[in-house]
């Protein structure tokens, strides 16, 4: 499912992000992954874990190749002596790049061209298709349209579907309530770092999320 975290700003939802991915320890509480218990102590563990994060600043690198930023830190070698030599298998990490993009419906008009040269909507294909490549479980997007124009911003949604279709859990945080709206199934409000509501989005209003996050409606 497609789960919204959504509340103003200071409310602790990119902290919590931070927790579920790795980057920070909590003080108090308890994460629960399938039911059990973990305790990540660093962003290598929560991606061990089948958790990717996908940043609102994408955190790629401009410069390399959409393959080079797929398998930045999971390098694939080519066989044999030269991948003993360190010889990197680029054709293949292009090639499987290449297909996950195509599942995800991400057009990338140069597999050779840096990520520099790509418009906006297709970086965050590209931040998104590496995201779910490596997530077994939970993909967490940190504004994901935050910067893109309106036929942008339906890509993006339309692969925020395509992640939750494939398998793969989506944490969804936005302030647009028209995207919590289209794509998520459930919405978590917080306020001061404190859950203070969870809708249905199916049955819920706009008008309502936006009660919940300033105070005016509590559940």
């Amino acid at each position: 499912e497609v789960v919204a975290l959504i509340g103003d700003n200071g409310a602790g939802k990119s902290t919590l992000a931070k927790i579920i991915s790795g980057v920070e320890r909590p003080d108090a509480g308890e994460l629960l992954l399938d039911g059990e218990p973990v305790a990540f102590g660093a962003v290598e563990e929560a991606r061990a874990a089948g958790i990717e994060t996908v940043y609102q600043d994408l955190a790629l690198c401009a410069d390399l190749t959409p393959a080079a930023n797929f398998f930045l830190g999971r390098e694939l070698l080519k066989p044999g002596l030269l991948g003993a030599l360190g010889f990197l298998d680029n054709a293949g990490m292009r090639g499987r790049t290449r297909e996950a993009c195509e599942r995800l419906g991400v057009e990338i008009r140069s597999q050779r061209a840096p990520v520099s040269a790509l418009s906006g909507g297709q970086r965050q294909g590209v931040a998104v298709a590496r995201a779910v490549t490596w997530a077994r479980r939970v993909v967490l997007m940190d504004e994901p349209t935050a910067a893109l124009g309106v036929l942008q911003t339906q890509r993006v949604l339309d692969l925020v579907r395509s992640v939750r279709d494939s398998g793969v859990a989506v944490v969804l945080i936005s302030h647009n309530m028209q995207d919590v709206k289209a794509v998520s199934d459930r919405v978590e409000v917080l306020r001061l770092g404190r859950r203070v509501a969870r809708f249905e989005t199916a049955g819920v209003s706009m008008e309502d999320l936006v009660a919940a996050m300033t105070g005016a409606l509590e559940q």
